[in-house]
């Protein structure tokens, strides 16, 4: 007997979709912001000649790239929850699951944008730092107003790109029973003995974002190409 498929459940439950929508993109907002500022950090430590600095950004960076996400995840979701209580003397029952989220997906993504911003900064001619300092700029302030900008001009795509991959992986956040978009789309289905037709929709919103995402991409590097 062939499935039966029947969409009346979605119309009603927009409402809640939206709002899971809403966590996941918060989360990718969040993580972007902070996995490019610590990331950054991370990518001038990496390049810098004092060893310490490179010695703790390479384990850093070789620690969170070599984990899988969803761990990284649970060890955030066990561990947040109790720091935030000694810290804040917090109630047992208060939820931390979402800060919880945003910390391990903002640490997690940094090791990743810290390698593309590295390559970046390497994508700038060394000519053009030693310019920067001959005319009487510190190092520091070469990185921050000549190369990082340039730099950062040639990563657009590939940061984009990151950004695309970071919003498919908030649907791991399920693993706290965090709702957000897929875990929403889940319960949903689940609740109303349709999960094969939320999920179906479920992906084909993420197929929708992301897609306009990649064509925002090719449309950046068109440019470039070009050129």
């Amino acid at each position: 007997m062939a499935y039966e498929f029947d969409w009346s459940s979605i119309p009603g439950s927009l409402p809640f979709l939206a709002e899971g929508l809403g966590v996941s993109l918060k989360i990718t907002l969040v993580a972007l912001v902070v996995g490019m500022v610590w990331g950054t950090v991370l990518a001038l430590m990496r390049l810098s000649p004092a060893a310490p600095l490179r010695w703790f950004a390479t384990g850093y960076i070789n620690l969170f790239r070599s984990v899988p996400l969803v761990m990284v995840l649970l060890w955030f979701f066990l561990l947040i929850p109790q720091l935030l209580s000694q810290l804040f003397s917090l109630s047992p029952g208060t939820d931390v699951r979402l800060t919880s989220a945003l910390v391990g997906f903002a640490l997690f993504e940094s090791a990743y944008y810290a390698e593309i911003i590295r390559a970046g900064i390497q994508s700038v001619p060394k000519g053009q730092l030693s310019a920067a300092t001959a005319l009487g700029l510190s190092r520091g302030q070469a990185m921050r107003l000549v190369v990082l900008p340039q730099a950062m001009r040639n990563m657009v795509p590939l940061l984009l790109t990151q950004a695309i991959v970071l919003f498919q992986d908030t649907s791991l956040v399920y693993v706290s029973a965090l709702a957000d978009f897929f875990g929403s789309a889940y319960k949903v289905g689940d609740r109303d003995g349709r999960l094969v037709e939320m999920l179906l929709f479920a992906g084909a919103v993420y197929f929708v974002l992301c897609f306009a995402l990649s064509r925002l991409v090719q449309a950046l590097q068109k440019p470039k190409a070009q050129h």
